[in-house]
């Protein structure tokens, strides 16, 4: 079983680490590894086309990952209580909001808004009161933070929901017991409990719409994130640019995860 599970985290890790190493290629070819360099990251980190993508992805994900997490924390918060069918129909449906395939999430995604912005377009020209062309409702940068939001929604559900199985209900009990407010116990007794659960969310959500290809591809209009950029730069060739910006990718991605990880665990300690 040792020798079945080595094989299998060499054959998911061994091609991330030859992108890793090809990045540091001084060669131009991606394939063949000519000596130590690091030109390729200071030519990916000065590409203007490179960076825009950054800002584009870093903003729809910083804006995504914070609607995801007021909106996902208040939807556990209000699941706890509901109980019985009603409670079963809504962890069903948080858990294949999860489990869809993202291909199917982008196309049902696209189709939605793209009905619903030849209904409301209209209806915008008949009641703009201006004498300048009324705005056009179009995918772009809501479009991307919508559909991102609402898929990483179900994961901030799913963490902020497994914080508030370990937490205390005496402490609550006790709040209301001695006075105190909803709203102060929720502050000051149940706030400080799941915020080790929030902050994970938070920071998986933004992990999530940051390295997200599948469903900014088909929302994202005449945006660009950093995933759809490195996809249309691949269709060219392969070059050792690509690789330092997968790298450097992965590297933000696993510090969000191995800080989400990292508080998960403090707060199942400090509980």
């Amino acid at each position: 079983m040792r020798i079945y599970a080595l094989a299998v985290y060499l054959f998911l890790y061994i091609p991330i680490g030859i992108i890793a190493l090809f990045s540091f290629n001084a060669g131009r070819h991606a394939s063949q590894f000519q000596g130590f360099s690091t030109q390729w990251y200071g030519k990916a980190l000065s590409n203007p086309f490179v960076m825009d993508a950054f800002q584009t992805s870093l903003s729809v994900a910083l804006a995504s990952a914070v609607l995801a997490t007021l909106f996902g924390t208040m939807a556990a918060l209000a699941l706890q209580s509901v109980s019985g069918r009603l409670r079963l129909a809504f962890d069903a449906l948080i858990y294949i909001a999860v489990m869809v395939p993202g291909i199917v999430i982008g196309i049902a995604t696209l189709i939605a808004l793209v009905t619903l912005f030849g209904w409301l377009n209209p209806i915008l020209v008949a009641i703009w009161p201006f004498a300048a062309k009324a705005p056009q409702l179009s995918l772009g940068y809501g479009s991307l933070i919508a559909a991102h939001g609402l898929f990483a929604m179900a994961l901030v559900i799913i963490i902020v929901r497994a914080r508030m199985a370990g937490m205390d209900r005496s402490l609550i009990e006790a709040s209301a017991d001695l006075g105190a407010t909803p709203w102060g116990t929720f502050r000051q007794v149940t706030l400080p409990q799941i915020f080790p659960g929030i902050l994970a969310g938070f920071l998986l959500a933004f992990t999530f719409s940051f390295d997200d290809f599948i469903i900014a591809f088909f929302v994202a209009g005449s945006q660009t994130t950093l995933p759809v950029y490195v996809f249309s730069s691949i269709r060219r060739g392969v070059t050792p640019e690509i690789n330092a910006i997968g790298t450097m990718v992965l590297a933000v991605s696993l510090m969000m995860l191995i800080a989400a990880q990292a508080i998960l665990q403090r707060g199942h300690k400090a509980a």
